[in-house]
């Protein structure tokens, strides 16, 4: 064999090898489940030792459900500590589905996993981990599972502590209930659950600190179309809440900008508002039905998987 059939041959190997791994990493990156943290008990109740002050009973199943009587409409559900109101308003050429919540207790607010495991590439649809975790109203969360890095600590248990930017802006729901807005350079994610942090969601940005808005016109997230499908949380006031999101992409609903989110956010009354995952992630879910539009492209309506929710339940 020549010099110049070895080195074409070497090369060959070479260019092979490198497809190879190139593939690999690609699957490891966005196809391969691989789990870190199973939840026996449910992701919605976590280890945090809380439970909700209702009464609640075990079904022959072992399941848990809330005795409570409750109030239920299309558009509505009342009990002695959950009260959420779902109303659609039509601006920015957009629908916007908006529940508003007020709670007796910060525990009903809660985050949930898909298939209730922490870990890489493991996704339901927004309404199937609503499902596994009795969730009466959910929305999809900041899709931790895309990501690297970025704080993640859900219901009091820190799950990943890597800074993703020292810039990065996080919501921090306290124990309490309250919120925050906080930079991952400016606090460890030890230091936030020392603070009583029970819930930090890194996607953001901001979009309203202090009853202002808070982000730019023309801002966006990342390569983020001007014009999405949006999901964001807010408080207005102790244990008052809203969870929003917004149809887009379609014929009949534009979608919004970030700085559009915010003003209507802001409309809404909150104090602090903190923008989620959107686009075609973008999904709300009342009494086990899918109340918006999700879609990834426009051309078919579908849920898209994600990697986990803030939702609204009792223990499950």
């Amino acid at each position: 064999m020549n010099t110049k059939r070895k080195a074409s041959l070497w090369t060959k190997l070479y260019s092979a090898v490198l497809i190879l791994f190139t593939a690999f990493v690609l699957l490891d990156t966005f196809v391969i489940p691989r789990a870190y943290v199973v939840e026996p008990d449910g992701g919605a109740a976590g280890d945090s030792g809380q439970t909700a002050s209702a009464a609640v009973s075990a079904d022959s199943n072992g399941s848990t459900a809330s005795s409570i009587a409750a109030v239920v409409s299309e558009n509505s559900y009342s009990d002695d500590n959950i009260s959420i109101k779902i109303t659609t308003y039509r601006e920015y050429d957009t629908d916007i589905y908006v529940a508003d919540i007020t709670l007796s207790d910060a525990s009903y607010l809660k985050t949930a996993f898909a298939e209730n495991t922490y870990g890489r590439n493991i996704t339901e649809k927004t309404s199937e981990i609503a499902s596994e975790n009795s969730a009466i109203l959910a929305v999809n969360g900041d899709f931790y599972g895309a990501q690297n890095s970025g704080y993640v600590i859900r219901n009091g248990k820190i799950y990943r502590d890597t800074v993703s930017d020292a810039s990065q802006e996080d919501l921090v729901i306290y124990e309490d209930g309250s919120f925050e807005i906080v930079t991952e350079g400016s606090v460890t994610a030890e230091e936030l659950l020392a603070k009583g942090a029970m819930q930090v969601l890194s996607f953001g940005p901001g979009l309203v600190e202090n009853g202002e808005i808070s982000v730019s016109p023309g801002e966006e997230v990342g390569k983020a179309k001007a014009s999405n499908p949006r999901t964001a949380i807010g408080i207005i006031d102790d244990l008052h809440y809203v969870l929003v999101v917004s149809d887009g992409r379609t014929s009949e609903s534009a979608g919004l900008s970030l700085s559009e989110l915010a003003e209507f956010m802001q409309g809404l009354g909150v104090t602090t508002a903190y923008n989620l995952d959107g686009g075609g992630s973008s999904t709300m879910v009342f009494n086990g039905a899918v109340i918006n539009n999700p879609t990834t492209n426009g051309k078919q309506i579908s849920e898209r998987s994600v990697s986990d929710i803030v939702c609204i339940a009792y223990q499950s």
